[in-house]
């Protein structure tokens, strides 16, 4: 009977790429949820500047903060202050999970700061 040479490894890719598959997609998976909590940063930022510029002359800063959160990107606004001049706004914003409407982590947390241009009473 003669054996054929290098015959043993017959199969190998298939069974070693089979292996790889779950690790791949774990991986995609994960470097997809960083994309969506990196994006909700950036929105909850910018949630952020755009209440604390309308609070500053005390406007409706809750639609100004939440104009652009909207769907799996829900939010929650306030605005304290003005103390020493300053305003503040705080945005909280939830972050889906793999899927806008899947279900989310409980919140990033934005602050931006803008100069009080509102009217100033001496109480």
């Amino acid at each position: 009977m003669r054996r054929l040479r290098g015959s043993g490894d017959r199969g190998q890719v298939a069974v070693e790429f089979a292996g790889m598959v779950p690790l791949i997609l774990l991986t995609l998976a994960l470097l997809w949820q960083v994309v969506l909590v990196g994006y909700t940063y950036t929105l909850a930022g910018n949630a952020a500047d755009e209440a604390a510029r309308v609070c500053a002359v005390d406007g409706p800063y809750e639609e100004a903060g939440t104009r652009h959160l909207d769907g799996a990107w829900s939010g929650a606004v306030s605005c304290t202050g003005p103390a020493d001049g300053m305003v503040t706004a705080t945005v909280t914003v939830d972050t889906p999970i793999l899927f806008p409407g899947l279900g989310g982590f409980p919140g990033v947390e934005a602050t931006a700061g803008a100069v009080y241009e509102g009217e100033v009473t001496d109480e």
